[in-house]
């Protein structure tokens, strides 16, 4: 009898989760999704929730009892599970670093001693304020002071991919990790400031287009078909365990010309209005010019390239919406 891989997809109820949720039930897996649907909703994973190889269990890594069992079930493990989005980051400081290392931890205690490898999602935030034009993943990470809440948000998944090396190291718990950079497409929601689907949503209606700040500042958008080939690649290729990958396209934009392209894109009569960080965010908050990854390595290692151009990942959230 041929055996059913089991796998354990904690955030499978969230944006990028579902996803690959889909993705993974697609190539016949049997999916266990751990999430507390803080951020995510049961919405997401709709068109599979009959689906009799999928099992979802609402609740913290941290409160699943369950979780030591199906962690040493499974045979390979995704960790998706984080607080997203800078407003949510800028209003719940306390809430965003307990998320990010409480929920790591319970899931690499319970994953030590078993034989899953373990995938984490982190963020092109561990970058920092570096002025470098594009970031690889040997650059040195240059974090802002303590007393400006968005860098809580940069340092704890940063602790996140110590954690996780630090496991394998001593635990010798078999894990790769993938630094996402702007992730976006159907089912990403503009609730916690994600760019694309908020200036999608204003366009539609007829509504101004906030551009925070001077609309300068660039961004490398990509598709979240295109983030889940990577991570499945990075998941199944031995070589890419105990490192650390940049995950995302290097066509970059800035927000200004992203608005621009989405007013075009929908037909939309919108204006575009720059509403000054200060008014959108806290005083002091600080936004970095550019967030260009270098790709070579997960290229060379995982064989992996963003494959849609930014016109198309625009066409496809419009039409999702």
């Amino acid at each position: 009898m041929n055996h059913t891989p089991t796998i354990l997809v904690t955030g499978g109820a969230g944006f990028i989760g579902s996803h690959l949720v889909e993705r993974l039930l697609a190539e016949g897996n049997r999916i266990v999704v751990v999430d507390d649907c803080s951020t995510g909703s049961l919405e997401n994973l709709r068109s599979v929730r009959s689906e009799p190889r999928l099992q979802v269990i609402e609740s913290k890594i941290s409160k699943c009892v369950e979780l030591a069992n199906l962690a040493h079930q499974a045979d390979s493990i995704y960790h998706l599970a984080a607080a997203v989005g800078v407003e949510l980051v800028m209003n719940s400081g306390l809430s965003t670093i307990e998320t990010n290392l409480k929920e790591t931890e319970a899931l690499l205690d319970a994953v030590a001693g078993g034989h899953a490898s373990v995938l984490i999602t982190s963020t092109s935030e561990v970058y920092g304020k570096s002025q470098k034009e594009a970031f690889s993943e040997e650059d040195d990470l240059l974090i802002g002071p303590p007393h400006l809440s968005r860098w809580a948000y940069a340092c704890s998944k940063l602790m996140d991919e110590f954690l996780a090396l630090a496991h394998m190291k001593e635990k010798k718990t078999p894990v790769v990790i993938a630094r996402l950079f702007n992730t976006v497409g159907p089912r990403q929601t503009g609730q916690y400031g994600m760019v694309l689907p908020r200036f999608v949503a204003a366009a539609k209606k007829g509504q101004t287009l906030k551009i925070y700040g001077h609309g300068k500042q660039s961004r490398c958008f990509c598709y979240v078909g295109d983030a889940i080939d990577a991570l499945l690649r990075l998941q199944k290729t031995e070589a890419a365990q105990g490192q650390v990958f940049n995950v995302g396209s290097s066509e970059e934009i800035t927000i200004e010309s992203l608005a621009k392209l989405v007013i075009e894109i929908t037909g939309s009569k919108s204006k575009m209005e720059f509403v000054p960080y200060d008014q959108a965010y806290a005083p002091g908050f600080q936004d970095m010019l550019r967030r260009k990854p270098i790709i070579e390595k997960i290229q060379k290692i995982a064989g992996w390239v963003p494959s849609t151009p930014l016109k198309e990942i625009i066409r496809r959230t419009v039409e999702s919406t």
